[in-house]
């Protein structure tokens, strides 16, 4: 499977812009063989962009050049845009890989660097070279250039909802409020109870569009909670998170369960670990072993998740969120929480194509608390089903996935 290089601090700080700017896009490194024989590999991350936004579908594309899908494309530099052509195509040799070329592209070009490419289904595909050029400085120039006229035009904000509900919540600032009990949740369902929103298991966002994650600044954590989607037990080898258990867990407390986090980069205490399928379209949850050279290989699959389903989920979620901070503290002679709001983050936009970049370097992981025990609120009798299987990206990250925050300071 072929990985990008990591990306250097100026590139960094190009995507960082673009996802600001809520542009969605794919990337592809140009290799000097690639280069030499004007041939790209369409790797797996591209296949999913260009088939998620109706560019093209490899998987429905006959092999020989013959079957060449030709696509309007523009190469956009600091003072051109340059028409061309890219070309997708199946060739008859090595099993029909995937493959396509920009035309001129060469002439805009250095061995290793690495292009965006983004698509308009009006005008086309368009590609930036991400290396050499200062996306930043081109959209803050005072003159008109190319890409400052195309980074603009595909940037588009609404504000109207965001501020009814920013409205809302000014009405308790700096206000102390109670909460109804100390549970790690109460904060967020007495915000919602406030704005009116029902307590409910809908994956819907919670209030026209806008999700509310709710959080004690008291209690800081280094991750942020995306959003909870179990594995698509029917793909799956293991068909429930109690098999995990069975195979995977530990005991604790007299309890067996599996609380622990996945991640991509390596397996962690229990052999768990992550994996992103492209050829599948698959996050797969397997069992690995280190070996010697810090390296390791897969022992057995476990379960998965459909890609598309998790972008689905992403979009459907975080389309827009106030990440709401709160302060806390307690009654002494009650021991009785209160809150107030200090501060929140407005988040626009999740660039999807970012989510599997994020998942193979580890930024996003997944958190599996699996075989908790429920009790039933009256007879106190242990119940099953409180699995949680949860999708949380780390705060230094949020940049690379979602559009430009904004904050709103509720301190007095």
């Amino acid at each position: 499977m072929i990985h990008m290089r990591n990306y250097t601090p100026f590139e960094e700080r190009n995507i960082s812009f673009l996802v600001n700017k809520n542009i969605d896009f794919t990337q592809v490194q140009i290799t000097a063989t690639g280069l030499k024989k004007s041939i790209l590999d369409a790797t797996a991350p591209m296949r999913v962009f260009f088939k998620e936004h109706g560019v093209h579908d490899y998987s429905n594309q006959v092999q020989g050049t013959e079957n060449k899908v030709m696509l309007s494309t523009t190469i956009l530099t600091e003072t051109k845009e340059i028409p061309t052509r890219t070309s997708f195509y199946r060739p008859e040799t090595k099993k029909g890989d995937p493959r396509l070329w920009i035309y001129g592209l060469s002439d805009y070009t250095e061995p290793d660097d690495i292009h965006i490419l983004m698509y308009d289904n009006n005008l086309g595909l368009y590609a930036i070279n991400l290396t050499r050029i200062d996306i930043p400085k081109c959209c803050e120039s005072a003159l008109v250039n190319p890409i400052k006229d195309f980074i603009f035009y595909q940037s588009g904000k609404s504000a109207s909802v965001a501020l009814e509900l920013l409205g809302k919540l000014r009405k308790y600032e700096g206000a102390w409020i109670v909460t109804p009990c100390s549970a790690d949740t109460a904060v967020g369902r007495k915000i919602e109870t406030l704005l009116g929103i029902d307590m409910n298991a809908s994956k819907e966002p919670d209030y026209h569009g806008i999700e509310l994650k709710s959080f004690r600044s008291a209690r800081p954590s280094v991750r942020k909670n995306l959003f909870c989607q179990v594995p698509n037990w029917s793909l799956s080898k293991v068909k429930s998170g109690m098999e995990i258990v069975d195979k995977y867990g530990y005991e604790s407390g007299g309890i067996k369960s599996y609380r622990n986090t996945v991640y991509c980069k390596s397996p962690n205490a229990q052999g768990l670990q992550l994996n992103v399928n492209y050829n599948s379209d698959w996050l797969e949850l397997i069992e690995s072993e280190v070996l010697g050279d810090s390296s390791f290989r897969k022992i057995d699959d476990v379960a998965v998740w459909q890609l598309q389903t998790l972008h689905s989920r992403l979009l459907a979620k975080h389309h827009e969120t106030f990440w709401i901070e709160c302060a806390s503290r307690f009654e002494e002679d009650t021991l009785t929480e209160q809150f107030k709001i200090i501060k929140i983050e407005h988040t626009k936009n999740p660039v999807v194509s970012q989510f599997d970049v994020l998942l193979e370097q580890s930024l996003i992981t997944v958190d599996l608390l699996l075989g908790r025990p429920r009790f039933d609120a009256e007879t106190g009798e242990k119940k099953s089903g409180g699995d949680s299987v949860s999708f949380k990206i780390k705060k230094s990250a949020t940049g690379l996935l979602f559009p430009e925050s904004e904050f709103y300071d509720f301190r007095q």
